[in-house]
């Protein structure tokens, strides 16, 4: 199985680290997520600026991208250009707060 693992909380932020670490076990998992927070944003979509994308070492022998960007942008360069293949699952979390 092939995920796709987002946020709006940042890349470096601990609970996408810890679902992605529980995730490995059971699946390929690629990283994509704002270079900072971006809560609040979850349907926004960078129109007017353009990306850039920051590679990061997730783990030994594997590579995370943070993108300066929303979720959303997150998840179109992950299913379009960052990676060549279509995950079977997007999986966006885990959040810090409540989602309210």
């Amino acid at each position: 199985m092939k995920i796709l693992l987002v946020n709006d909380d940042g890349y470096d932020a601990p609970g996408i680290r810890v679902l992605y670490e529980h995730l490995k076990e059971i699946a390929e998992v690629n990283l994509v997520a704002p270079l900072s927070q971006r809560s609040g944003f979850g349907m926004g979509l960078t129109v007017f600026k353009p990306l850039s994308v920051k590679a990061f070492e997730l783990a030994p022998q594997k590579t995370g991208y943070a993108v300066n960007g929303t979720p959303v942008d997150c998840v179109k360069l992950g299913l379009s250009t960052l990676f060549t293949d279509t995950p079977d699952l997007v999986i966006s979390g885990i959040n810090l707060g409540a989602n309210v």
